[in-house]
């Protein structure tokens, strides 16, 4: 396999940044393809634990290019500060390189996120308020700002000039704010542009060179596809696409390159913020599953929504994406339930359905269907044959790959690199 896109499957934090890192030691590149500093992914290795928001997964092995793709949206502020605690630990960053292409988030997006998540009240999104649903808004409205832009200070200042008046009538006018300096935001971005532009390339030219010599890529996705704007749970989700066709967008790599596209599922599910999710469970069952797997955000801290599997979200994330590969995580953490459950399909008023309806009031009111199965009572985290895991996780995991239409080729029994059952090899 050349390139490889690894999907989260469900809402998010289902564990793509241990298997970026596993699969980081066979890759020539992990080129981060959409998101921003909203997204966090947790990586334990033989030097430590780290939490990763900007910098891809791919870090941690000196001569795996790791790149910030176009499709992510970067605070420089948070950047330097991820590359400066990375430095402090040993890590080398010389391998970090980011698009000239990737836009900048700017103090007006942190500002408008917080005020404009306070105006929703009640119907408020969930957002981590680091301006990156107002940064790729501006994107789309082409009033970004790039990477290239801060290269040279005359066309920034330039670029700048264009753009603030307008954001600072925003700011008086509408929210009682007082205006941004243009003089100040200079300084404050000359400063980063110092510290950031021995790593601005432009990266696409960079991977296609890449791929024409055979390299290995790996393309890291982040949040889940139910977060995805066209087709997850609208308006609760996220602002950028975390779909294989995404990958393609926020990397710069034509969807002829991608050779596998492999599904993350985390073996229950969770969610990070608003929004309906059908298997939650407000009980001493979900926060046993809290507690257990420590479900709170990497970014921000918030505790995690959790519930069962929801095979509906599994089987149409199946379908969006076209994965060839489904990876489950975190099957450890059902090891000491009697039983478990599985949803099959909603129940929605009188209807039973099988899909992931558009309509969020619709979905609101789905209930789940659930189908119970035993539970293994046995520890997994050291198996690393899938034939020795319970026969009752077997079965577990075989009935979830019938109802998702996918087939598992790794399965992660804990935090470790080496607590993973490799089935298939997929680089």
């Amino acid at each position: 396999m050349s390139v490889i896109a690894i999907i989260g499957a469900q809402w998010g934090d289902e564990g793509k940044g241990k298997i970026v890192d596993v699969l980081a030691e066979k890759a020539d590149a992990v080129i981060r393809f959409s998101g921003g500093d909203n997204a966090g992914h947790t990586v334990i290795n033989p030097r430590g634990e780290f939490k990763l928001h900007i910098v891809p997964s791919g870090i941690f092995y000196p001569r795996t290019a790791c790149i910030i793709g176009n499709g992510v949206v970067i605070n420089p502020k948070v950047l330097i500060e991820e590359l400066e605690s990375l430095k402090s630990k040993g890590i080398e960053v010389g391998n970090l390189h980011i698009s000239d292409r990737a836009h900048l988030v700017m103090p007006w997006h942190l500002l408008l996120d917080g005020l404009e998540e306070e105006k929703r009240g009640r119907g408020a999104l969930g957002t981590t308020r680091k301006g990156i649903g107002p940064a790729f808004t501006d994107k789309t409205a082409r009033r970004g700002i790039r990477t290239c832009d801060i290269v040279n200070l005359e066309n920034f200042k330039s670029r700048l000039s264009e753009i603030l008046e307008t954001k600072n009538e925003i700011l008086v006018k509408i929210h009682n704010l007082k205006p941004l300096d243009f003089n100040s935001i200079v300084e404050e971005y000359d400063a980063y542009a110092a510290r950031l532009i021995p790593y601005i390339k432009d990266t696409t030219a960079m991977i296609n060179d890449l791929l024409k010599k055979g390299g290995k890529v790996v393309l890291e996705g982040a949040q889940g596809a139910m977060l995805d704007p066209d087709f997850g749970s609208y308006p609760f989700v996220t602002s950028s696409s975390p779909l294989a066709a995404g990958a393609c967008m926020g990397s710069g790599i034509n969807p002829r390159r991608i050779d596998c596209v492999a599904g993350i599922f985390k073996a229950y599910t969770t969610r990070v913020g608003g929004g309906p999710m059908p298997t939650e469970l407000n009980d001493t069952t979900g926060e046993y599953i809290r507690q257990r797997a420590h479900e709170y955000g990497a970014t921000t801290g918030r505790a995690r929504r959790c519930g069962w599997f929801d095979a509906v979200v599994g089987r149409y994330s199946t379908q969006l994406n076209g994965f060839t590969s489904g990876i489950l995580t975190r099957l450890d953490v059902l090891d000491e339930m009697d039983t478990v459950k599985i949803c099959t399909a909603y129940k929605e008023d009188d209807k039973i359905i099988d899909r992931f309806p558009a309509d969020i009031n619709s979905l609101a009111r789905c209930q789940p269907v659930y189908e119970e199965l035993p539970g293994w009572k046995a520890t997994t985290s050291n198996v690393r044959d899938f034939k020795k895991l319970p026969a009752n996780a077997r079965k577990y995991i075989r009935r979830l790959e019938e109802l998702i239409e996918c087939s598992f080729h790794i399965i992660s029994i804990g935090p470790r690199r080496d607590q993973s059952i490799i089935i298939k090899r997929i680089i």
